[in-house]
């Protein structure tokens, strides 16, 4: 966020006597009067002229230092300044006035304030934009007699506050509408009041929502219609349907924040993207409400009584995953009164509980317009969409009346579906908007090219993909086609899994040049880990279309699975040593997220029925399964360990890791379903083959786990 400060060599704007256009880094105050509704109830004859002297004492104090009113917002005003430090000044100076002058029966009027800076869009003398948004935003998180900056703001004036004034740090928060948290801080001086209350920002104590990458546009009418479904009692399930790329798993994190921070037991968010059946639903719903796996019971009672006991909203994303799991959702709503369940997939779940939200394209200016207008269709969702992300490609990129007409032709054609939008815009790095409407509208001849059983939007999404790819060169194109074998990844071992996979690809720095061409196309994402370093991954449609390629190329789908199980079956078996010695909680965090990409490469090898590469992994994820306590996993980790054993040679060292493997499976099993014929089977088989093994450990492991047997 420090980058809008150092992003230019001095704060540059001229107040006054501009045209409309955009202009330099400058700093914008709002002002509100906390509850003046309630004062106005109160007091409706002496609020008219407390106003007029809270207005006068705020002019005198923004043009008092360097500053200009643009204009009054109700209760508050919205001025801009060339420094930041003079915005700063100006809020101090007017909490004290404010502090000071007598109020008659109405008692002090408390104003809060906020400060942000940043670049801005001037018109018929006002401003827009998304730092006008921020700066709104920021002091809405505030209350009365306070003064907040964000961190662009405080950076610009910390090195020359009034004097006795100093900045206190308030830490990141997330603020209502925005995609990107903010670093806020507090002006603190001897004359102000310091202590308030918790700021009014969204939550993150309620649940385990994603933060939005990218500012969340329009789509204003369906929030408030989801958000009312959630709130009539009579509605447990609510399924956000549409096709890839309509925004459903946006426009359902929005909701839910606007809706779970009233719940006792907030939002639980469950990603079932890489989920294939119902226990993995399962599975993955427990793991995210935080419940063990060790029961005495089965996970499915465990799991119902524990939502039985929360009054909470459940997200369950890209459910199209596990359809078969429908049945399992409508008994948890029959088993538990108060969840709501709300999901995302591109088919309903066909329940009775269910009630269906057909997630529409974003809003599009009517056919036939002759001269669009910059003004007018800005008005409209898809155009707002496009120009936002437009932005992030070229900053300087405005909507005018003469790139309006190609914008409204590129958004209609893509048929306003947020994730073509996203795609086009970002070409425009590249291109012109008249450029990119005549190659895009070349493009979308290859509709016809598609599975004629598809959905028409599909169709045109994966038109939009298809020629977003064919115009990345070939080596960014097999490095696309490489990152689908992923589930996400670090930065490292893209760049290993690329040497491997293609010998051309042995130049690390031509590996991240692409990687960072591939992002800047909306191609790929980064994605935000607790460990610090970078990584990168894809959208599931674009991963499917992305894996899709990859088989067409001769032998590279081959290549690529096989450098991929070869690397993190390496890593595995790096990290070992680790796990067992002093950095095992490091180890053991840096497992759990690489596991999926771990769990890929054992279902390769496993396929394989290579035996050396699933011995490097095996321990590794036995250790992790074991301390996070995810025996439904080592279950089936040491079954097809099992099964490949099955298809060697007999030895010394075969039938000791066999029993290994046994005893394990024995645990887990008993661990999550109790005592069963299951348990005792594979203790038995471990009993078979005691006789024949000279491992003295192993014989104390199968003893060990015989007596926990006859224990339970």
């Amino acid at each position: 966020s420090r980058g809008v400060a150092r992003g230019h060599t001095r704060e540059g704007w001229m107040i006054g006597g501009m045209d409309d256009r955009s202009v330099g880094t400058i700093t914008f105050l709002f002002t509100d009067l906390e509850g003046s509704t309630r004062l106005w109830e109160q007091f409706p004859d002496d609020m008219k002229p407390a106003l007029e002297r809270h207005d006068a004492i705020l002019r005198a104090a923004i043009e008092s230092s360097r500053g200009h009113v643009v204009k009054t917002t109700g209760d508050g005003m919205m001025a801009v300044f060339e420094r930041a430090a003079d915005a700063a000044a100006a809020g101090l100076s007017a909490q004290r006035d404010l502090a000071r002058e007598p109020w008659s029966n109405i008692g002090l009027l408390r104003v809060r304030m906020g400060l942000h800076a940043g670049q801005a869009e001037q018109r018929g003398g006002d401003f827009f934009g998304p730092t006008v948004n921020r700066t709104a935003r920021t002091m809405a998180a505030g209350h009365g007699g306070q003064i907040l900056l964000s961190d662009a703001a405080a950076t610009l004036a910390s090195d020359h506050l009034p004097a006795g004034a100093s900045l206190i740090d308030l830490g990141e928060h997330r603020l209502r509408d925005l995609g990107r948290a903010e670093h806020l801080f507090q002006l603190q001086h001897p004359d102000l009041k310091s202590s308030f209350p918790p700021l009014a920002t969204l939550r993150r104590e309620y649940g385990n929502l994603p933060t939005r990458a990218a500012p969340f546009v329009g789509r204003e009418t369906e929030l408030m219609e989801v958000k009312a479904r959630l709130e009539d009692p009579a509605v447990r399930l609510l399924t956000l349907t549409g096709p890839g790329g309509t925004g459903k798993t946006t426009l359902a994190i929005r909701a839910a924040e606007a809706f779970g921070a009233g719940l006792r037991d907030g939002v639980t968010f469950v990603d079932l993207s890489s989920a294939r059946d119902s226990n993995a639903m399962a599975i993955a719903v427990a793991r995210a409400i935080g419940l063990g796996e060790v029961s005495e019971r089965p996970l499915e009672e465990e799991l119902r009584d524990q939502l039985r006991a929360r009054r909470m909203l459940l997200v369950l994303d890209n459910f199209e995953q596990v359809t078969e799991a429908a049945g399992l959702v409508g008994q948890w709503l029959g088993d538990c009164p108060d969840i709501k369940v709300l999901v995302t997939s591109r088919e309903p779940l066909r329940v009775r509980a269910e009630r269906v939200y057909r997630v529409p394209p974003l809003g599009l200016p009517p056919v036939g317009l002759k001269a669009p207008s910059a003004d007018r269709m800005e008005r409209f969702e898809a155009i707002q969409l496009f120009v936002d992300r437009a932005r992030s490609v070229r900053p300087d990129f405005r909507l005018t009346d003469d790139n309006a007409a190609a914008v409204v032709e590129i958004c209609r054609r893509l048929d306003g579906l947020p994730l073509a939008i996203e795609l086009a815009a970002a070409r425009l790095g590249l291109f012109s908007p008249q450029a990119l409407r005549d190659r895009l509208g070349d493009r979308l001849a290859l509709l016809k090219s598609g599975p004629r059983d598809l959905p028409e939007r599909q169709q045109t999404l994966r038109a939009t993909i298809d020629w977003s790819y064919e115009i990345l060169d070939d080596a960014e194109q097999r490095l696309f086609e490489l990152l689908a074998v992923f589930a996400d990844a670090e930065i490292s071992a893209v760049e290993a899994v690329a040497r491997e996979a293609n010998a051309a690809e042995a130049n690390a720095g031509d590996v991240l040049d692409r990687l960072t061409g591939l992002t800047e196309k909306s191609l790929v994402r980064q994605i935000d880990a607790a460990s610090g370093e970078p990584r990168v991954g894809m959208l599931e449609t674009i991963r499917e279309y992305a894996r899709e390629r990859l088989e067409q190329r001769s032998g590279g789908g081959t290549r690529a699975r096989r450098a991929h199980a070869v690397f993190y079956a390496g890593l595995a078996a790096a990290m070992r040593r680790d796990l067992i010695g002093n950095q095992r909680e490091t180890a053991l965090a840096r497992m759990a997220v690489e596991v999926e990409n771990l769990r890929i490469a054992w279902r390769h090898w496993v396929a394989e029925g290579d035996l050396e590469q699933l011995e490097k992994l095996a321990d590794p994820l036995l250790i992790l399964n074991d301390a996070r306590g995810w025996y439904l996993d080592t279950v089936v980790l040491t079954t097809d360990m099992l099964a490949v054993l099955a298809s060697t040679t007999s030895s010394p060292e075969r039938i000791s890791q066999e029993i290994g493997l046994r005893t394990s499976l024995a645990r887990a099993l008993m661990a999550t379903k109790g005592f069963t014929p299951e348990v005792e089977e594979a203790f038995a088989g471990a009993v078979d083959l005691f006789e024949r093994s000279t491992d003295v450990r192993q014989q104390f492991s199968v003893l060990r786990g015989l007596v926990s047997l006859y224990e339970f």
